[in-house]
């Protein structure tokens, strides 16, 4: 192999990890193009061959170590503090350019779905035109207070009773305290809304700012209006997602774009432990594009296929096209719609059949062929459609019963470390092994809805065959990991190398996938877009 470090180095650079091992990669390569110079000019050029290969074979290999596979992205996790701490400071710096109180300018954002450069630009071009258009109008500096007005009657409870506690905003609609609490317990409790909440006053776009709401709610419902407006936050930015696992509170970034998302499967790994697709929120569906997924996931529930289902099992009368079913051996049907009389195995009319009764052998006659070419295009649609269905429902079955074991596994493992005298971590091979094939296992159910919508040319080959080793090896170690306790032992060299030949395929199928994805080197038989 020739040595190209330069090349190799420089191409991703996207964590500080790679960054490093790049910038050592192209500090060698200087050094060994100052080598070569300097012994270009001498008379000796025995080491050009030494050096050249051993500066090149150590930064491949330091590149290899370092760099990501090519269908992994990058992203960030974020705790429920970390979101606050960015709305916080974006908050700040608003409130400081555009110099306005911090509730105003949280309104303002959130306004502009937190889109800060855009809101600045706007600003500055139309500053009255942003400001109503938020609900805020002309900005006060004066905190918000309970009144008691004299002589005062609440609009919607029409209470008149004297030293009534009031509330009103700079908008002006003046309304009870109790009217007001109620008002906005209902629209965050209920309706569950925060960012955006409208002065109850007729026809008023004024936005409720922050120390309204700290005057007028309880602290419960304080709580749920925090809540809401980081889920707010997250839910405006397009680089954001929540992770959809139950009860997880953290979220994801991630740079990749809708637009790119039929050329890159984001799959993205929360702190909580799950896995799944930045760009749909769908659980990881590694190699199939998002479009491919919502387009299979559809099939498979349609009624498109029942519809197959009665295509493949039944026909159609060929003059008033009713479905009919064949309830009897005779093979001489008579619509009970039309009363049209043909052969059910030709559906030619029966007229021609002459003598032929109850057995036809004109499978010739021109009219029956276009009935049987419909027929025998459905039944290979069917066909098809159930061959890439049933294999991926097998997976997804047996994805449950690996998990159903995974669960079982702590208490295998410590049944083997007591029966056998292993240590704790000695049995670790068994989580490794469980892990693995639950990450497999969900990559191959998703390769038969790839392979299903692919477009049949020389690379469908090594992808299936890519499938068909992955396969084989997950059903080894799946075989292995059901064994008795007693015979786990002395399968545990052999378990571990299933194990990390497992990984490994699936390392290499997605790495192939991911890279021709990237190229548009697949081709589909229905679009991506």
């Amino acid at each position: 192999l020739p040595a190209t470090p330069l090349t190799l180095a420089s191409a991703s650079m996207d964590s500080d990890d790679e960054y490093n091992s790049s910038q050592g990669s192209e500090d060698e390569f200087m050094e060994d193009q100052d080598s070569d110079l300097s012994l270009d000019d001498g008379d000796d050029d025995s080491d050009i061959d030494i050096d050249e290969n051993d500066i090149g074979f150590e930064s491949q290999d330091k590149d290899i170590k370092s760099g990501r596979q090519a269908y992994e992205v990058d992203f960030t996790v974020y705790g429920p503090e970390q979101i606050q701490s960015h709305q916080d400071k974006q908050i700040e710096e608003v409130s400081n350019i555009l110099g306005q109180p911090a509730e105003a300018a949280a309104i303002l954002l959130r306004h502009a779905r937190w889109n800060k450069e855009r809101l600045i630009e706007s600003y500055m071009d139309r500053t009255e035109e942003v400001l109503e258009s938020a609900g805020l109008g002309e900005s006060a500096s004066e905190p918000p207070k309970i009144e008691k007005v004299k002589g005062f009657v609440c609009d919607i409870c029409c209470e008149d009773e004297p030293g009534l506690d009031t509330f009103a905003m700079k908008c002006g609609h003046r309304f009870c305290v109790d009217c007001y609490k109620h008002y906005l317990a209902t629209k965050i409790k209920d309706e569950g809304e925060a960012a955006r909440i409208r002065c109850p006053g007729d026809s008023c776009n004024r936005i409720v700012d922050s120390k309204s709401l700290d005057l007028l709610v309880s602290d419960s419902l304080k709580d749920r209006y925090q809540v809401l407006l980081t889920r707010t936050y997250v839910d405006d930015k397009d680089n954001l997602r929540w992770c959809p696992a139950p009860n997880c509170v953290y979220t994801v970034e991630c740079g990749v774009k809708d637009r790119e998302l039929s050329k890159i499967v984001p799959t993205v790994h929360c702190d909580c432990g799950h896995f799944f697709c930045f760009g749909c929120s769908l659980n990881d569906h590694q190699p199939a594009p998002c479009s491919l997924v919502k387009k299979w996931l559809k099939k498979c529930e349609d009624d498109s296929e029942t519809a197959n289902w009665i295509s493949a099992n039944t026909k159609e009368c060929p003059k008033c096209h009713s479905t009919i079913e064949k309830n009897g051996g005779c093979n001489h049907m008579t619509c009970r719609k039309c009363r049209h009389e043909f052969c059910w195995m030709c559906m030619g009319v029966w007229s021609e059949h002459g003598t032929s009764w109850y057995n036809c052998n004109r499978f010739e006659e021109k009219s029956g062929s276009e009935a049987r070419d419909a027929q025998a295009k459905s039944r290979q649609s069917l066909e098809r459609y159930l061959h890439y269905y049933n294999r991926y429902a097998n997976h997804e079955q047996s994805a449950k019963l690996d998990k159903d074991i995974y669960l079982k596994t702590e208490k295998k493992m410590t049944q083997l470390q007591m029966s056998t005298g292993m240590s704790w971590i000695e049995v670790q091979f068994l989580d490794s092994a469980s892990q693995a094939l639950q990450q497999c296992r969900q990559t191959l159910k998703w390769t038969y809805a790839f392979a299903y919508y692919l477009a049949r040319n020389n690379l469908t080959e090594i992808f299936e065959d890519n499938q068909k080793d992955l396969e084989m090896a997950v059903e080894n170690l799946s075989e292995m990991f059901e064994k008795p306790i007693d015979q786990l032992e002395n399968l545990k060299v052999e378990m571990m190398d299933k194990t990390s030949y497992c990984n490994k395929r699936r390392i290499i199928l997605l790495n192939d996938t991911a890279e021709n994805l990237k190229t548009g080197n697949w081709e589909f038989n229905v679009s991506l877009s």
